[in-house]
């Protein structure tokens, strides 16, 4: 059973849909009580990493995903909820994430090597894969569906199993152990997204 976290800042109906295309029980909440019983997890997020991490620490959530990380069980962060598995972002101020993952947030430069950006980045990137992992089984290139002003800088060469190239090498697939996230949204990056889904959830079933 997968649990969808849900603190208030996630798109839940997209990525509950695409687990109800591929038949897979889940079910959403924000109760801890209730989130303990699921054996693997979906942080989804949209919106600010400060706001965000504000609410999971008011809400008792931020100890409780690090202790799920810590006891084994597999979480898949999506996009904003992707980034708050890192050390800190720079997004409207300095603020601490979970901590899971080695990285700071930082934002998409609008100019690099001569070349203007628009920011946020929306649209489709092709995905380079850097290392092999469960999560990217079966996958060896594809695109994606990005919607996103910042994104992860990161020394850990290992948690790197996909980039996207957007004037920076962006960090599109990350993974260490049994924590995972996409900056993309796999739930709206058609046949590459629902694979990689698909994958998390036989990791779950495996776990």
């Amino acid at each position: 059973m997968i649990a969808i976290i849900d603190y208030g800042m996630g798109n839940l109906y997209s990525v509950s849909k695409a687990l109800e295309r591929m038949d897979v029980d889940y079910f959403i909440s924000s109760e801890e009580a209730e989130l303990e019983k699921a054996d693997g997890y979906i942080l989804p997020g949209v919106g600010s990493f400060k706001d965000a991490m504000a609410i999971l620490n008011e809400t008792g959530l931020t100890s409780f995903i690090q202790k799920i990380a810590a006891n084994g069980k597999p979480l898949l962060g999506i996009c904003l909820g992707m980034q708050l598995l890192f050390e800190e972002s720079e997004e409207n101020g300095l603020a601490n994430g979970l901590s899971l993952l080695p990285g700071k947030v930082v934002k998409i430069p609008e100019n690099t090597n001569g070349i203007t950006l628009k920011v946020p980045h929306m649209g489709w990137n092709e995905l380079d894969i850097r290392n092999e992992n469960r999560l990217l089984s079966g996958i060896e290139k594809g695109y994606a569906y990005f919607v996103h002003s910042y994104y992860v800088e990161t020394d850990a060469a290992d948690t790197l199993l996909a980039t996207a190239e957007y004037g920076v090498d962006v960090p599109a697939v990350v993974g260490r152990g049994n924590v995972f996230g996409t900056q993309f949204h796999p739930e709206k990056s058609s046949e590459l997204g629902l694979a990689i889904l698909k994958n998390f959830v036989q990791i779950v079933k495996e776990a």
